[in-house]
């Protein structure tokens, strides 16, 4: 029981550290995504693929019924991420997903999920 909470709610801090991508190769994205998104598990499945990925960042529900999120990895681990997004949890639906560039954080070394 105690595994599957520290799964579904993060585990102690140094369990969460992620190393972090060279920022000289690392590109940051905010993205939004719209549809089925709220009060299905979205952030936590988001903040599950992107810890699976090594994508640090963070992940927060919007009061227009949408998710937010801004990620930092490589271009194509960001693709990845997106593509898994696409598909959702199998609770959500993705209707809509819009992203554009950020500048890179440095020394940014965790995926969270922010409320």
């Amino acid at each position: 029981m105690r595994d599957f909470l520290k799964q579904i709610f993060g585990g102690n801090a140094e369990e969460d550290l992620i190393t972090p991508v060279d920022t000289a190769n690392a590109i940051r994205k905010s993205i939004t995504v719209s549809g089925k998104v709220q009060g299905v598990g979205f952030r936590y499945f988001v903040r599950q693929e992107a810890r699976a990925l090594g994508i640090t960042g963070w992940v927060m529900n919007l009061k227009d019924g949408t998710v937010t999120m801004e990620v930092q990895s490589t271009p194509q681990v960001i693709e990845e991420l997106i593509e898994r997004l696409k598909k959702g949890n199998g609770f959500s639906k993705v209707v809509q997903l819009k992203s554009y560039d950020l500048a890179v954080v440095e020394g940014e070394n965790k995926f969270g999920i922010k409320y």
